[in-house]
């Protein structure tokens, strides 16, 4: 295993010195590192590794658009544009409400857990 890790150490040191790390983005500037205290440690990985895909869950994404949605709906002047805003904003309510059955995950207690921290994220 030491040979391994010698052989990775110097590709690290020959692509440094060829300069493939030069043009990184955030190149000389601090990490930043996420607070995921919040997630449950088991699903850490799972959840970077979507996260930096830039992968959102359908629940998540729904979410964001009835947030999107009462925005609109509040400053929406017109009866008949509010009207056609309420009835998107059902639909995907309907949804949202669908997969939180389907997927038991108001069952789970990883999700009450944090369910509390999820509504105030979204509110």
């Amino acid at each position: 295993m030491k040979l391994f890790e010698q052989m990775c150490e110097e590709k690290i040191r020959q692509a440094e010195q060829d300069g493939v790390f030069d043009n990184l983005p955030g190149k000389g500037k601090p990490l930043e590192l996420q607070d995921l205290s919040q997630v449950p440690e088991e699903l850490r990985a799972g959840y970077k590794i979507l996260k930096n895909s830039g992968y959102l869950p359908e629940e998540v994404q729904l979410k964001k658009e009835l947030v999107n949605l009462d925005d609109l709906i509040k400053a929406c002047n017109d009866p008949d544009e509010k009207q056609d805003l309420k009835r998107q904003r059902n639909e995907k309510m309907l949804r949202f409400n669908q997969l939180m059955e389907k997927r038991s995950i108001k069952k789970t207690s990883a999700f009450k857990k944090y369910r509390n921290k999820i509504r105030q994220k979204f509110t």
